[in-house]
């Protein structure tokens, strides 16, 4: 911040009871929180004159007609409408962000595909300027699809501010605390943590200490959502009051600002005299939300055998085919492993959706060697995968008792789509060239006998 500028006064909303309440809970709820009393309208949502000459404006994230159980806005009650944050805009390159269809012929697709994490460096990297696109899927001008990103982060967005038009963010962070200055409230963001940003949704991203690595998911189709339950039940999994969205707060600064925009996979800036957070009440169901992965319950076998990964899903973004994703985000994080003569890590198998892992602390069961925090693997549609030679002798020969798989959390971005690498991913990235070469000491077993049952 330049020694000419005001300082930032951040103004949150509080409880009756006068304390500051940072967090509301719940996922997908109807919500509502004022920063100054009496700023949000009761009975209506678009009164003649607003108290404290606020301005109310809806933002929409679904087509007005949508099923009630699928309608999404929320009633913004602001200093300024959002048009006064819209000036002329000028196109501008962010040239590791990008959009599908992202097809290279000279790039190859084709493979299983693991990265260790990207270097830290002296350079300086904001949340827009940090971020490499690692692979695309889809298209981002029929919103379906998606892509995914690793940042890295070295400094505040200082004055600067962000939305997406073509798509919502799931931010997973690796290393180093985030905070969101979102229009409708302020998210900390740590490792072992998620955000969604939804889209159209404007904020800058401030760097709490660093640097900041980690993974973005960002998906072009329909919003993540939690996934159904079936014969599990009202419990378990993902539970919705451990997901956590802002309250008010805003920002009243009369100072030079700009305005990034992502439309149609292209970047575009325009400039304003003033910070854009202006909203000081608001009502609905579409705001941004954080959750913390350290309350994911998983479920699992208890008897025998292993059950899909689709277990473990803790996110899902449908598509227009029922129980086939354009997105499910699964988590595998600590847990017990108590099924009798089974062999216990995910098993060989190939695959008609497409998955990106990541890798957040620990080991992974299935790869304990060469897949690091930080680091991600793609296993692309119908590719064989599975336990390298070490996952593969240790399940076969160690005594099946009771073991808790301990200091371990990974993800898995799954896709119906083929997932595209960028040139950044094929030849800038961090590639383990030797990667297949894990599934090359797999010893022919078969010697014609029956062996133990």
């Amino acid at each position: 911040m330049s020694a000419q500028n005001p300082p930032r006064e951040i103004i949150r909303a509080e409880t009756l009871s006068g304390t500051t309440k940072d967090y509301m809970p719940g996922f997908g709820n109807d919500f509502e929180t004022e920063a100054l009393p009496g700023a949000l309208p009761q009975g209506q949502n678009s009164p003649q004159r607003c108290n404290y000459g606020l301005y109310a404006e809806q933002l929409s994230g679904t087509a007005f007609t949508a099923p009630r159980g699928q309608n999404e806005r929320t009633w913004c009650y602001r200093i300024r409408p959002s048009v006064k944050h819209s000036g002329r805009y000028e196109k501008m390159d962010l040239p590791y962000w990008k959009s599908a269809p992202e097809i290279k012929p000279d790039v190859i697709s084709l493979g299983q595909y693991r990265w260790d994490p990207v270097p830290h460096t002296d350079k300086s990297y904001t949340f827009l300027t940090g971020m490499r696109t690692m692979t695309t899927a889809g298209d981002v001008n029929t919103q379906v699809g998606l892509a995914n990103h690793i940042y890295l982060i070295t400094e505040s967005m200082e004055d600067e501010y962000f939305y997406s038009a073509d798509s919502e963010l799931l931010v997973i962070p690796q290393e180093g605390r985030l905070r969101f200055y979102t229009e409708l409230g302020i998210m900390d963001l740590e490792p072992k943590e998620i955000a969604i940003l939804p889209r159209g949704m404007v904020y800058r991203v401030e760097l709490v200490n660093g640097p900041a690595r980690g993974f973005v998911c960002e998906n072009y189709g329909q919003k993540f959502d939690l996934p159904g339950r079936g014969p599990i039940g009202a419990n378990c999994l993902a539970n919705p009051r451990d997901f956590k969205t802002p309250v008010a707060a805003f920002e009243d600064r009369e100072v030079p600002s700009r305005i990034v925009v992502k439309w149609c996979g292209r970047f575009h800036a325009t400039d304003i005299d003033h910070s854009p957070l202006d909203v000081v009440a608001w009502h609905g169901n579409y705001a941004p939300v954080k959750y913390d992965l350290r309350t994911y319950s998983p479920v699992g076998a208890i008897l025998f055998d292993h059950p899909d990964p689709s277990i473990f899903t803790v996110l899902t973004a449908p598509s227009g085919t029922p129980g086939t994703a354009n997105i499910d985000f699964a988590l595998f994080r600590e847990r017990w492993l108590v099924a009798e003569h089974t062999f216990r890590p995910p098993w060989y198998h190939k695959n008609i959706m497409s998955e990106l892992m990541g890798n957040i602390y620990g080991i992974y069961d299935a790869k304990p060697q060469g897949f690091v925090p930080g680091g991600l693997s793609l296993h692309n549609m119908m590719l064989p995968h599975g336990p390298d030679r070490d996952a593969f002798e240790h399940a076969t020969t160690s005594d099946l008792k009771p073991e808790k798989l301990d200091n371990t959390m990974s993800f898995m971005i799954e896709t119906r789509f083929p997932q595209h690498l960028t040139e950044f991913a094929a030849k800038e990235a961090p590639l383990q060239d030797d990667y297949i070469e894990c599934w090359k000491s797999l010893e022919k077993k078969f010697d014609g006998t029956p062996g133990e049952k």
